[in-house]
């Protein structure tokens, strides 16, 4: 049975490892993002990035899709495509490759409406042709991937 919050609705208080599977209750896992995390988007770019380059995709994910769930309509699909880029390469770091290619190759095509005229500075040229170079050629390491120009 899942953990619930007290409006009810679910919430998973297990702990986590670097790549967001849950670990056994009274595990010591790494912290996640609170539920309620909101950031402007310059901040959650840095916070993401900086969690990437950790090697922590998991958890920048969670960063992007609270940017994603709090963006305006016009933004949505952006952050909505960066936090699949994040969730895909969680699944390259977990050795599911055919989920990380499908992940990989769908936050793509969700990004490249936004490769003409990024907004915040985000290199989605960049990460478009990044994420589309881990579709064809998975990484077995952390995965060098800017968000930012």
């Amino acid at each position: 049975m899942r953990d619930r919050d007290e409006s009810g609705r679910p919430r998973n208080a297990r702990p986590r490892d670097a790549y967001g599977r849950p670990l056994p209750h009274g595990a010591t896992g790494i912290p996640t993002m609170p539920d309620d995390l909101t950031m402007r988007p310059s901040e959650a770019l840095r916070e993401a990035q900086r969690l990437l380059d950790a090697d922590r995709p998991f958890h920048a994910h969670e960063v992007l899709e609270a940017a994603w769930k709090a963006a305006p309509e016009p933004e949505r699909e952006l952050w909505r495509g960066l936090a699949q880029v994040a969730v895909g390469v969680t699944h390259m770091r977990r050795g599911n490759a055919r989920g990380a290619r499908a992940l990989l190759s769908r936050a793509a095509d969700r990004l490249e409406p936004y490769v003409a005229d990024p907004p915040h500075a985000i290199d989605v040229p960049g990460v478009v042709q990044r994420v589309r170079t881990l579709v064809d050629t998975p990484e077995e390491g952390p995965v060098d991937l800017k968000l930012t120009l």
